[in-house]
Protein backbone atom coordinates (compact mmCIF):
# COMPACT_ATOMS: atom_id res chain seq x y z
CA UNK A 1 0.00 0.00 0.00
CA UNK A 2 1.50 3.27 -1.31
CA UNK A 3 1.82 5.49 1.71
CA UNK A 4 -0.15 8.90 1.51
CA UNK A 5 1.41 11.79 -0.75
CA UNK A 6 2.44 15.10 0.39
CA UNK A 7 1.13 17.45 -2.44
CA UNK A 8 2.10 21.00 -3.12
CA UNK A 9 1.40 23.22 -5.51
CA UNK A 10 3.30 26.50 -6.08
CA UNK A 11 3.02 29.54 -8.89
CA UNK A 12 5.92 31.51 -9.97
CA UNK A 13 5.27 35.13 -9.52
CA UNK A 14 8.17 36.08 -11.89
CA UNK A 15 7.78 36.27 -15.69
CA UNK A 16 11.97 35.60 -16.40
CA UNK A 17 12.81 32.32 -17.80
CA UNK A 18 16.01 32.53 -16.09
CA UNK A 19 14.49 32.44 -12.17
CA UNK A 20 11.46 30.19 -13.30
CA UNK A 21 14.02 27.03 -14.79
CA UNK A 22 16.41 28.26 -11.64
CA UNK A 23 13.08 27.73 -9.23
CA UNK A 24 12.56 24.12 -11.05
CA UNK A 25 16.14 23.08 -10.31
CA UNK A 26 16.08 24.04 -7.26
CA UNK A 27 12.50 22.23 -6.72
CA UNK A 28 13.92 19.17 -7.94
CA UNK A 29 16.95 18.86 -5.92
CA UNK A 30 15.12 19.89 -3.36
CA UNK A 31 12.54 17.34 -3.22
CA UNK A 32 10.77 14.77 -0.35
CA UNK A 33 10.82 11.22 -0.82
CA UNK A 34 7.39 11.37 -0.28
CA UNK A 35 6.30 15.14 -2.38
CA UNK A 36 4.83 15.17 -5.45
CA UNK A 37 5.11 19.12 -6.99
CA UNK A 38 3.22 21.12 -8.97
CA UNK A 39 4.60 24.07 -10.71
CA UNK A 40 2.94 26.44 -12.70
CA UNK A 41 5.10 29.10 -14.10
CA UNK A 42 4.95 32.26 -17.40
CA UNK A 43 8.07 33.21 -19.29
CA UNK A 44 7.78 36.91 -21.16
CA UNK A 45 8.75 36.78 -24.75
CA UNK A 46 11.48 33.43 -24.52
CA UNK A 47 12.42 30.70 -26.79
CA UNK A 48 13.51 28.13 -24.67
CA UNK A 49 15.60 25.14 -26.29
CA UNK A 50 16.31 21.68 -25.78
CA UNK A 51 19.74 20.83 -23.39
CA UNK A 52 21.25 19.58 -26.37
CA UNK A 53 19.88 21.83 -29.26
CA UNK A 54 21.83 24.79 -31.43
CA UNK A 55 20.04 27.75 -30.14
CA UNK A 56 21.22 29.37 -33.87
CA UNK A 57 19.56 26.15 -35.75
CA UNK A 58 16.78 27.01 -33.91
CA UNK A 59 15.72 30.86 -33.58
CA UNK A 60 16.92 33.75 -35.12
CA UNK A 61 18.87 34.56 -32.27
CA UNK A 62 20.26 37.78 -32.98
CA UNK A 63 16.62 39.23 -34.50
CA UNK A 64 15.08 38.13 -31.33
CA UNK A 65 17.95 39.20 -29.11
CA UNK A 66 17.01 42.37 -30.52
CA UNK A 67 13.48 42.98 -30.12
CA UNK A 68 14.23 42.02 -26.55
CA UNK A 69 13.80 38.08 -26.33
CA UNK A 70 15.27 36.06 -24.18
CA UNK A 71 16.95 32.62 -25.34
CA UNK A 72 17.05 30.42 -22.30
CA UNK A 73 18.03 26.61 -22.67
CA UNK A 74 16.27 23.97 -20.25
CA UNK A 75 17.90 20.80 -18.64
CA UNK A 76 15.24 18.28 -20.32
CA UNK A 77 15.54 17.35 -24.11
CA UNK A 78 13.62 17.82 -26.85
CA UNK A 79 13.03 20.65 -28.67
CA UNK A 80 12.36 24.19 -29.41
CA UNK A 81 9.32 26.00 -28.06
CA UNK A 82 7.95 30.13 -27.88
CA UNK A 83 6.61 31.51 -24.66
CA UNK A 84 4.90 34.63 -24.23
CA UNK A 85 2.03 35.62 -21.31
CA UNK A 86 -0.42 33.96 -23.43
CA UNK A 87 1.06 30.53 -22.28
CA UNK A 88 1.44 28.61 -19.50
CA UNK A 89 3.93 26.16 -18.12
CA UNK A 90 3.34 23.21 -15.85
CA UNK A 91 6.10 21.00 -14.40
CA UNK A 92 5.17 17.70 -11.79
CA UNK A 93 8.48 17.27 -9.82
CA UNK A 94 8.53 13.43 -7.83
CA UNK A 95 10.95 10.84 -6.52
CA UNK A 96 11.09 8.32 -10.12
CA UNK A 97 9.56 5.38 -8.31
CA UNK A 98 5.98 8.18 -8.06
CA UNK A 99 6.46 8.82 -11.96
CA UNK A 100 3.92 7.94 -14.07
CA UNK A 101 3.71 10.18 -17.14
CA UNK A 102 -0.46 8.81 -17.72
CA UNK A 103 -1.20 10.18 -14.67
CA UNK A 104 0.52 13.22 -14.92
CA UNK A 105 -1.30 13.84 -18.24
CA UNK A 106 -4.45 12.91 -16.84
CA UNK A 107 -4.19 15.73 -14.56
CA UNK A 108 -3.97 18.17 -17.25
CA UNK A 109 -6.61 16.39 -19.59
CA UNK A 110 -8.94 16.51 -16.34
CA UNK A 111 -8.36 19.97 -15.51
CA UNK A 112 -8.75 21.00 -19.21
CA UNK A 113 -12.01 18.64 -19.28
CA UNK A 114 -13.68 19.96 -16.08
CA UNK A 115 -13.55 23.53 -18.07
CA UNK A 116 -15.38 22.29 -21.13
CA UNK A 117 -12.26 22.24 -23.26
CA UNK A 118 -12.54 18.39 -24.87
CA UNK A 119 -8.79 17.81 -25.12
CA UNK A 120 -6.98 14.36 -25.34
CA UNK A 121 -3.82 12.83 -25.91
CA UNK A 122 -1.95 12.41 -29.15
CA UNK A 123 1.18 10.13 -29.61
CA UNK A 124 3.34 9.54 -26.46
CA UNK A 125 3.13 12.77 -24.85
CA UNK A 126 1.38 15.40 -26.45
CA UNK A 127 -1.90 16.98 -25.98
CA UNK A 128 -4.31 18.10 -29.06
CA UNK A 129 -7.52 19.63 -29.46
CA UNK A 130 -9.51 18.96 -32.88
CA UNK A 131 -6.30 17.49 -34.22
CA UNK A 132 -3.83 19.86 -33.37
CA UNK A 133 -1.00 20.42 -30.90
CA UNK A 134 -1.88 22.29 -27.75
CA UNK A 135 0.32 20.60 -25.03
CA UNK A 136 3.81 19.91 -25.80
CA UNK A 137 6.34 18.11 -23.08
CA UNK A 138 9.81 16.87 -22.31
CA UNK A 139 11.36 14.94 -19.11
CA UNK A 140 14.22 14.76 -16.70
CA UNK A 141 15.72 11.90 -14.82
CA UNK A 142 18.86 12.26 -12.58
CA UNK A 143 19.81 10.68 -8.89
CA UNK A 144 16.54 8.60 -8.30
CA UNK A 145 14.24 12.13 -8.97
CA UNK A 146 12.32 13.18 -12.35
CA UNK A 147 10.35 16.17 -13.47
CA UNK A 148 8.07 16.19 -16.35
CA UNK A 149 7.12 19.73 -17.73
CA UNK A 150 5.11 21.37 -20.42
CA UNK A 151 2.88 24.08 -21.82
CA UNK A 152 -0.23 24.61 -22.93
CA UNK A 153 -1.05 27.16 -25.59
CA UNK A 154 -3.63 29.48 -24.63
CA UNK A 155 -3.33 32.77 -26.32
CA UNK A 156 0.41 32.95 -27.60
CA UNK A 157 1.09 35.41 -30.34
CA UNK A 158 1.70 33.00 -33.09
CA UNK A 159 2.88 35.60 -35.25
CA UNK A 160 6.35 36.07 -33.07
CA UNK A 161 6.15 32.04 -32.36
CA UNK A 162 6.47 31.68 -36.24
CA UNK A 163 9.17 34.75 -37.10
CA UNK A 164 11.47 33.33 -34.07
CA UNK A 165 11.44 30.36 -34.66
CA UNK A 166 11.10 29.73 -38.62
CA UNK A 167 15.08 29.56 -39.31
CA UNK A 168 16.93 29.05 -42.49
CA UNK A 169 18.87 26.08 -41.36
CA UNK A 170 20.02 25.54 -44.83
CA UNK A 171 23.30 27.06 -44.21
CA UNK A 172 23.92 25.13 -40.87
CA UNK A 173 24.98 21.63 -40.19
CA UNK A 174 24.68 20.63 -36.91
CA UNK A 175 25.18 17.82 -34.45
CA UNK A 176 22.80 18.77 -31.91
CA UNK A 177 18.75 17.53 -32.09
CA UNK A 178 16.84 19.43 -33.96
CA UNK A 179 12.86 20.36 -33.48
CA UNK A 180 9.99 18.91 -34.99
CA UNK A 181 7.53 21.27 -35.89
CA UNK A 182 3.37 20.50 -35.26
CA UNK A 183 0.94 22.38 -36.56
CA UNK A 184 -0.63 24.04 -32.98
CA UNK A 185 -3.63 26.13 -32.20
CA UNK A 186 -4.17 28.40 -29.16
CA UNK A 187 -6.97 27.47 -27.05
CA UNK A 188 -8.32 30.85 -27.04
CA UNK A 189 -9.38 30.17 -30.31
CA UNK A 190 -12.16 27.83 -29.84
CA UNK A 191 -12.49 28.78 -26.14
CA UNK A 192 -13.36 33.07 -26.09
CA UNK A 193 -13.76 33.28 -22.56
CA UNK A 194 -10.80 31.25 -21.50
CA UNK A 195 -7.91 32.93 -18.84
CA UNK A 196 -5.12 31.63 -17.92
CA UNK A 197 -6.26 32.05 -14.04
CA UNK A 198 -9.48 29.60 -14.95
CA UNK A 199 -6.99 26.78 -16.31
CA UNK A 200 -4.72 27.11 -13.46
CA UNK A 201 -7.61 26.77 -10.93
CA UNK A 202 -8.50 23.91 -12.87
CA UNK A 203 -5.82 22.08 -13.21
CA UNK A 204 -4.61 22.34 -9.62
CA UNK A 205 -7.87 20.67 -8.67
CA UNK A 206 -7.34 18.07 -10.81
CA UNK A 207 -3.98 17.56 -9.24
CA UNK A 208 -5.53 17.09 -5.83
CA UNK A 209 -8.40 14.73 -7.88
CA UNK A 210 -6.25 12.79 -9.42
CA UNK A 211 -3.53 12.17 -6.86
CA UNK A 212 -6.41 11.85 -4.19
CA UNK A 213 -4.92 14.26 -1.61
CA UNK A 214 -5.37 17.85 -0.14
CA UNK A 215 -2.57 20.07 -1.75
CA UNK A 216 -0.27 22.53 0.09
CA UNK A 217 1.23 25.85 -0.98
CA UNK A 218 4.43 25.43 -1.26
CA UNK A 219 6.24 28.66 -0.53
CA UNK A 220 10.11 29.49 -1.65
CA UNK A 221 11.98 32.43 -0.59
CA UNK A 222 13.23 34.49 -3.47
CA UNK A 223 16.20 35.51 -2.15
CA UNK A 224 17.62 31.84 -0.97
CA UNK A 225 21.09 31.68 -1.86
CA UNK A 226 21.37 28.26 -3.98
CA UNK A 227 18.27 29.85 -6.07
CA UNK A 228 20.05 32.95 -6.91
CA UNK A 229 23.29 30.52 -7.87
CA UNK A 230 21.13 28.59 -10.27
CA UNK A 231 19.59 31.92 -12.04
CA UNK A 232 23.14 32.91 -12.59
CA UNK A 233 23.67 29.62 -14.50
CA UNK A 234 20.62 29.88 -16.65
CA UNK A 235 21.41 33.13 -17.49
CA UNK A 236 25.12 32.21 -18.54
CA UNK A 237 26.44 32.64 -21.48
CA UNK A 238 28.15 29.41 -20.67
CA UNK A 239 24.66 28.02 -20.26
CA UNK A 240 23.02 29.21 -22.93
CA UNK A 241 25.92 29.11 -26.03
CA UNK A 242 28.49 27.10 -24.09
CA UNK A 243 26.73 24.35 -24.19
CA UNK A 244 26.03 24.12 -28.04
CA UNK A 245 26.94 20.88 -29.90
CA UNK A 246 29.60 21.30 -32.96
CA UNK A 247 28.32 22.97 -36.16
CA UNK A 248 29.37 24.62 -39.00
CA UNK A 249 27.67 27.66 -40.85
CA UNK A 250 28.73 29.00 -44.10
CA UNK A 251 28.33 32.49 -45.52
CA UNK A 252 28.48 33.13 -49.46
CA UNK A 253 28.05 36.71 -51.28
CA UNK A 254 29.25 38.45 -54.32
CA UNK A 255 30.38 41.73 -53.68
CA UNK A 256 32.18 44.28 -56.26
CA UNK A 257 35.43 43.36 -55.20
CA UNK A 258 35.05 39.99 -55.68
CA UNK A 259 33.05 36.75 -53.80
CA UNK A 260 32.92 35.97 -50.15
CA UNK A 261 32.92 32.35 -49.20
CA UNK A 262 33.01 32.36 -45.29
CA UNK A 263 32.66 28.69 -43.25
CA UNK A 264 33.03 28.56 -39.61
CA UNK A 265 33.18 25.50 -37.35
CA UNK A 266 32.24 25.76 -34.36
CA UNK A 267 32.49 24.08 -30.90
CA UNK A 268 30.86 25.11 -27.17
CA UNK A 269 29.74 28.55 -29.78
CA UNK A 270 33.27 29.65 -29.93
CA UNK A 271 35.05 29.87 -33.49
CA UNK A 272 37.61 26.61 -34.01
CA UNK A 273 38.59 27.08 -37.23
CA UNK A 274 37.45 29.55 -40.48
CA UNK A 275 37.91 28.79 -44.22
CA UNK A 276 37.31 32.02 -46.20
CA UNK A 277 37.28 31.32 -49.91
CA UNK A 278 37.47 34.33 -51.90
CA UNK A 279 38.97 35.79 -56.04
CA UNK A 280 39.48 39.04 -54.11
CA UNK A 281 42.84 40.52 -55.29
CA UNK A 282 43.59 41.84 -51.11
CA UNK A 283 45.10 38.12 -50.28
CA UNK A 284 46.62 39.56 -46.75
CA UNK A 285 43.18 41.09 -45.64
CA UNK A 286 41.44 37.13 -46.15
CA UNK A 287 44.53 35.62 -43.92
CA UNK A 288 43.83 38.39 -41.10
CA UNK A 289 40.09 37.81 -41.39
CA UNK A 290 40.95 33.97 -40.72
CA UNK A 291 43.38 34.46 -37.98
CA UNK A 292 41.29 37.30 -36.14
CA UNK A 293 38.21 34.53 -35.87
CA UNK A 294 39.42 31.95 -34.29
CA UNK A 295 38.48 32.10 -30.74
CA UNK A 296 35.93 34.31 -31.02
CA UNK A 297 32.38 33.84 -29.60
CA UNK A 298 29.78 33.08 -32.13
CA UNK A 299 27.51 36.41 -31.65
CA UNK A 300 26.76 39.13 -34.16
CA UNK A 301 29.34 42.35 -32.14
CA UNK A 302 32.26 39.84 -30.97
CA UNK A 303 32.64 39.04 -34.99
CA UNK A 304 32.52 42.21 -36.53
CA UNK A 305 34.86 43.77 -33.50
CA UNK A 306 37.08 40.95 -34.71
CA UNK A 307 36.87 41.73 -38.34
CA UNK A 308 37.08 45.68 -37.83
CA UNK A 309 40.09 44.60 -35.90
CA UNK A 310 41.91 43.85 -39.05
CA UNK A 311 41.19 47.24 -40.71
CA UNK A 312 44.86 48.66 -42.34
CA UNK A 313 44.03 50.96 -45.13
CA UNK A 314 41.07 53.21 -46.46
CA UNK A 315 40.31 50.23 -49.22
CA UNK A 316 40.39 47.69 -46.45
CA UNK A 317 37.66 49.93 -44.73
CA UNK A 318 35.42 49.90 -47.42
CA UNK A 319 36.00 46.05 -47.64
CA UNK A 320 35.24 45.21 -44.07
CA UNK A 321 32.20 47.68 -43.87
CA UNK A 322 30.32 45.82 -46.74
CA UNK A 323 31.49 42.74 -44.77
CA UNK A 324 30.26 43.69 -41.61
CA UNK A 325 26.60 45.04 -42.50
CA UNK A 326 26.14 41.71 -44.97
CA UNK A 327 26.96 39.45 -41.84
CA UNK A 328 24.45 41.45 -39.21
CA UNK A 329 21.94 40.51 -41.82
CA UNK A 330 23.19 36.91 -42.24
CA UNK A 331 23.60 35.97 -38.51
CA UNK A 332 20.12 35.88 -36.78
Amino acid sequence: MQNKLNLKVIKSNSINPYYNLALEEFLFNSLKKDEVIFYLWQNENTVVIGKNQNPWKECNVSLFQRENGKVARRLSGGGAVYHDLGNLNFTFLMNEDLYDLKKQLSVIIDGLNSIGIKAEFSGRNDIVIHGKKISGNAFYFDEGKAYHHGTILVDVNVDKLQRYLNVSSDKIKSKGIDSVRSRVINLKEIYKDLTIDKISKAMIKSFSKIYQGEVKNLNVDSSNIELAQLQDKYSSWEWLFGETPEFEINFEKRFSFGNIDIGLVLKDAIIKKVFIYSDMLNTELISKMKKSLVGTHFNIENICKSIINCIGSEEEKNIIKDIVEWLKEEIK
